[in-house]
């Protein structure tokens, strides 16, 4: 049975954005005007303040005073596992969609997801192609991932923040889990596969913001660790094991990661990813951040190979 397509005045909203924030004063306006302006779906923003020391607060605020779609929840550094799942509690509509500070829903992203998910009440998720974007405008590369490639919910989408997800199998699959501080999108995605398919939107319609300091360039030895253990946990769990020593695992690495920063060098990995990936199309970007590497870690030997490449 299909949901409705509209909903009459004073009902929940079909879609609720869950979006977690902390500092992030500056990019904030552009994310939730990319939002707000989606059309041909009645939706709700719940946006969680995670203990910002910025303008955030403020900035959020004076939008929701002048926008009624938009919910705000001022918490205190808790990091981004719960406020997601606080988030995705108070979220009313049928389907919940992710969208990460910084970043951009492109127009028609949730119609077309949400379209996705009604013409296939068989799926549990949905999510779009990525363009992975620097604060200078470049593109760094497109992800597009085939749904082949995540059927068995162990590789993620192309960005955590480019998912929807039908609420009653995000219910049924427990939702998200605090013992997973970094990587419980996997974690999510790894149960919810297993209550409904995972699709994908082969359009590009959601722009990610990139920077050495993304957890995914700062923070890859961390997340490959929790990567594994989530893992082993499904596979203990498909084959009818327990799955709570991976948990316990889980929480104690989280433990080890809460109010943590990666250092200097870490950031180094992350600036060299983000220059590698310019070289070809824009090696004068390319340069600052391959240079950007080698002030955070003299001896980024790949960044220092790298920059003697370029023209």
């Amino acid at each position: 049975m299909q949901e409705p397509v509209e909903h009459e005045a004073g009902t929940a909203p079909l879609v609720s954005v869950v979006m977690g924030v902390r500092n992030g004063a500056a990019s904030l306006a552009a994310s939730l005007d990319s939002l707000t302006s989606q059309a041909g779906v009645t939706l709700e923003i719940v946006v969680i303040n995670d203990g910002s020391s910025d303008d955030t607060r403020a900035m959020l605020a004076a939008r929701a005073a002048a926008e009624p779609r938009l919910k705000v929840l001022e918490r205190q550094g808790r990091g981004l596992t719960l406020s997601l799942i606080e988030g995705c509690q108070v979220a009313r509509g049928h389907f919940i969609a992710r969208q990460d500070a910084g970043d951009i829903s492109l127009p028609g992203r949730l119609q077309r997801q949400l379209r996705c998910l009604q013409e296939h009440p068989e799926a549990s998720l949905c999510s779009t192609h990525v363009r992975l974007v620097v604060p200078e405008g470049a593109t760094v590369r497109v992800n597009a991932p085939e749904p082949a490639e995540l059927a068995d919910g162990l590789t993620g989408p192309a960005i955590h923040g480019s998912v929807m997800m039908r609420r009653s199998a995000y219910e049924r699959a427990g939702g998200y889990r605090p013992m997973f501080y970094f990587a419980q999108d996997i974690d999510l995605w790894s149960r919810m596969v297993e209550f409904g398919s995972h699709l994908v939107v082969p359009e590009v319609l959601y722009e990610a913001s990139l920077s050495p300091g993304s957890i995914s360039g700062s923070r890859r030895r961390e997340q490959e660790a929790f990567h594994a253990l989530i893992v082993a946990a499904t596979r203990a769990r498909r084959g009818g094991e327990e799955e709570a020593p991976f948990l316990a695992q889980a929480e104690a690495l989280s433990v080890r990661c809460r109010g943590s920063s990666p250092a200097p060098r870490r950031q180094a990995d992350g600036a060299y990813f983000i220059g590698a990936c310019l070289s070809r199309e824009r090696p004068d970007l390319a340069r600052l951040y391959l240079r950007q590497a080698l002030a955070l870690n003299p001896w980024h030997l790949k960044a220092r190979l790298k920059l003697a490449t370029l023209p």
